[in-house]
């Protein structure tokens, strides 16, 4: 039954993009539950899609119209699911609904459900927090633990051969040279690290690091492949611009997985990368003058 409540044009408005909104999500989660092997979380996220479908429904008793999904939004975060996996990808569209507190708050009065319905949303967030076990976050710390390593030992190794050598195709030569053996160094370590704990996975945990070992020394790699000898220091400056942003952008999908502080991830890992390029860059230019090497 349709509510016969008056509402004035801001809510109707406001409650019209809240229920649209719910419709979309509960197709998100649906899609993405599709998807999912494990029963236990496929349950949850249907359960969770559920809840959605029925705040829409409470949202229609005030409007009295029916509305479609967001379909862009849909085709977004389940692009995001498949890239990122689903904790990321529902965890970030979660956290849009703290944004929506004071949408809630403003409705109470006209709408005496909206209150039940933010305690809800709450509760969304919770259960995923607590429930969701998802595969490749299981992983997180072979995947840090590649990047960590990769991040420091090839930003401080190309920052110091960019003054040693100054000349950016032998740069890139002695770059990959060093990256290709120090991937298969710690994928090794990596895995002979997991047997001796007995554990069961891992070539699956070598795996994860070797992949993001070789994917950041590709990335930190390319400038000088990019740019001639006489742009050896472009080459160095884009080099750490796409530190930072590796950086920046591993923090945030950390963050968000996890709900941890991005701030304090991105802090930690740009200080101890950024200060030993910076190191190695004074150490290279030394080398180069004590040495009288010049190529």
């Amino acid at each position: 039954m349709e509510s016969t409540k008056p509402l004035s044009p801001e809510a109707l408005k406001t409650i019209l993009a809240m229920q649209r909104n719910e419709v979309t999500e509960y197709n998100i989660y649906n899609k993405i539950a599709n998807r999912v092997k494990d029963e236990k979380n496929r349950k949850t996220l249907r359960n969770i899609g559920s809840e959605e479908l029925r705040h829409s429904e409470i949202w229609k008793t005030y409007t009295g119209i029916n509305v479609k999904p967001d379909s862009m939004k849909i085709i977004w975060y389940n692009f995001l699911s498949i890239v990122f996996g689903y904790t990321f990808a529902l965890k970030l569209m979660e956290s849009g609904e703290n944004n929506a507190v004071h949408i809630y708050e403003s409705l109470e009065k006209e709408v005496p459900e909206a209150k039940k319905i933010s305690e809800d949303e709450d509760s969304h967030e919770q259960a995923l927090l607590g429930v969701l076990d998802e595969e490749r976050l299981q992983y997180v710390g072979s995947m840090v633990l590649g990047l960590n390593d990769a991040l420091v030992e090839l930003t401080g190794t190309l920052a110091g051969l960019t003054l040693a050598l100054q000349n950016t195709k032998l740069i890139a030569l002695s770059g990959l040279i060093t990256g290709i053996s120090a991937t298969l160094s710690m994928a090794s370590s990596e895995f002979l690290s997991a047997r001796s704990e007995g554990r069961t996975d891992a070539l699956k945990s070598c795996t994860y690091t070797g992949i993001t070992y070789c994917i950041t020394v590709a990335l930190l790699v390319f400038p000088y492949l990019i740019f001639d000898n006489a742009h050896y220091l472009e080459a160095l400056g884009l080099m750490i611009t796409i530190v930072v942003l590796i950086i920046a952008g591993f923090s945030y999908y950390i963050a968000v997985a996890k709900s941890l502080s991005f701030i304090q991830r991105f802090r930690e890992m740009a200080a101890i990368s950024l200060s030993v390029a910076a190191f190695s860059f004074v150490i290279g230019l030394v080398v180069k003058e004590v040495l009288g090497i010049d190529i």
